[in-house]
């Protein structure tokens, strides 16, 4: 190259390195202002639309979801659905009113009712929050003063915090014996009135407990039956309570789906205990003896049989997933259980037997008018309750119409003539499914959408679908098709029975 081309091109370099020098001074220069620009359009648009997260949510009309801690799907799946039932969220309202009084520390960190409270009220956005993922934390740090230590990096089941929680709130309850009261009948038979209640006491039947009118909406109340094959005596009722009712899954037949009823008629279903003895059958030996020589007690075989003495007004449901192989192995049975948005419980509720002597009038007198579930006064299996094989039920919980399956939260009662006035129907809130094996997985949650504030009375028709901080829409139909964990349903009751319990407060 020639000497004098080197230096013009050198001189070129150096007035290029000068203009970007230049270049550079001059955006530095600006850069605040154009900072203070983009900080004023932000500004600007959180005044004009607020936050983006929380106007996207409202838009959506989604719920806020929750922050998995490790491993804390199994809590945030529950949280959800104990949040889509109204009765509780209620009853959790008027437990917490006895704290109001006290304010001299924060109660949040004391009592549990109240931090479920706090989470299921912004899980069903009654309380106002800017936050799209809440954090539940407060809830395991509560429980480890209930000594219950739950860690966020194993995995846990739903339902066996389902029992945590409410074997919590019992504890939490005034200290007294868990012992049925002895005049409060509305416990066992709530449907019972004052006039039908009989007493051979004089004066009036002495106060019930305020202990006992506090039972959270999960309290039921099974009842087991014993009755003797050879003489038909009856043992006395035997009452146990329960929170959920946990149904096995019977054995599949091939081309037969499985439903909701078939658990719950394999949950009732009469077994017999032989060996047991008999103090009927005792007595009636020992009067054909004349010569009064002793006798031994007399054993027979007694069919057992288990019924709901007291429906809940909330039902939580667990399908047991758990089997195990022949090498003693666990396993998860994953095959489909069919269920419905409404389920009829009448069938399986416990009805008082009517004594012999009245029984026999009311068999001549209107013989084809029989309680479900029981044939002149004796609990029989759930097949012999059942309609003749010559017709097909129209309704089964768990089997019906697709057209039924479609329809939006109003329940077509016109559509089933036998079950045209059910009194314990109940109706779907949420589903908790487990995806995975028995060594690990992942729960998620179905869910209603709230009822909308100007109406929150109404249930809404809207499905979510949460996974922890993820939340969707969902139709009923995806709902209807998942393979089910955890059942929450909450009874309906009819015009009638809002007057009744409405009657029943004021008293």
């Amino acid at each position: 190259m020639l000497p004098g081309a080197a230096a013009e091109a050198d001189g070129a370099v150096r007035r290029l390195l000068r203009a970007g020098a230049v270049a550079r001074y001059k955006v530095m220069k600006n850069w605040g202002v154009i900072g203070g620009v983009a900080a004023a359009l932000a500004a600007g648009m959180y005044v004009l639309w607020g936050p983006i997260t929380e106007r996207k949510r409202r838009r959506k009309g989604l719920v806020p979801g929750l922050l998995n801690l490790g491993n804390t799907c199994f809590m945030n799946s529950l949280l959800q659905g104990l949040s889509s039932c109204p009765s509780f969220i209620k009853w959790l309202e008027e437990f917490t009113a006895q704290y109001k009084t006290d304010q001299q520390q924060p109660t949040e960190h004391r009592h549990l009712s109240l931090t479920l409270l706090h989470l299921l009220r912004a899980l069903s956005c009654q309380e106002a929050t800017e936050d799209d993922v809440l954090d539940a934390s407060c809830l395991l740090e509560v429980l480890r003063m209930y000594r219950w230590q739950i860690s966020s990096f194993e995995e846990q089941d739903a339902h066996e915090l389902f029992h945590v929680l409410t074997s919590s709130l019992e504890d939490e309850r005034d200290r007294q014996p868990r012992v049925t009261h002895l005049f409060d009948v509305h416990l066992l038979e709530p449907e019972i009135t004052q006039k039908q209640i009989s007493c051979r006491t004089r004066g009036s039947l002495p106060p019930v407990s305020n202990h006992w009118k506090s039972q959270h909406p999960f309290h039921g109340r099974l009842t087991s039956n014993m009755v003797c094959k050879h003489c038909e005596h009856q043992s006395p009722v035997r009452y146990d309570t329960f929170d959920s009712l946990s149904l096995s899954i019977p054995a599949a037949v091939w081309g037969r789906p499985m439903t909701l009823d078939h658990c719950l008629h394999h949950f009732i279903s009469s077994e017999s205990v032989k060996d047991v003895v008999c103090d009927n059958c005792t007595k009636i030996q020992a009067e054909g003896i004349l010569n009064g020589q002793s006798i031994e007690n007399q054993r027979t075989t007694f069919v057992k049989q288990l019924k709901l003495g007291k429906l809940p007004q909330c039902l939580c449901i667990h399908l047991q997933r758990l089997s195990w192989s022949n090498q003693g192995t666990p396993l998860k049975r994953h095959e489909h259980v069919q269920f419905n948005e409404f389920l009829i419980m009448d069938i399986y509720k416990y009805h008082i037997p009517v004594h012999k002597s009245s029984q026999n009038e009311l068999n001549q007198k209107n013989s084809e008018e029989t309680t479900p579930g029981t044939k002149e006064g004796i609990t029989v299996k759930p097949s012999d309750a059942e309609p003749p094989s010559g017709t097909k039920p129209l309704f089964m919980n768990g089997a019906c119409s697709s057209s039924f399956l479609m329809s939006s939260g109003t329940f077509p009662l016109a559509a089933f003539p036998e079950c045209s006035s059910p009194v314990y129907l109940y109706r779907l809130m949420a589903v908790v499914v487990h995806h995975g094996d028995m060594h690990s997985g992942h729960f998620v949650t179905y869910r209603r959408s709230p009822p909308s504030p100007k109406n929150p009375v109404s249930v809404s028709s809207q499905w979510l679908w949460i996974s922890d901080d993820t939340v969707r829409k969902a139709s009923l139909q995806e709902v209807l098709s998942s393979s089910a964990y955890l059942l929450f349903y909450e009874r309906v009751h009819s015009r009638v029975q809002h007057q009744s319990l409405e009657l029943r407060a004021e008293e």
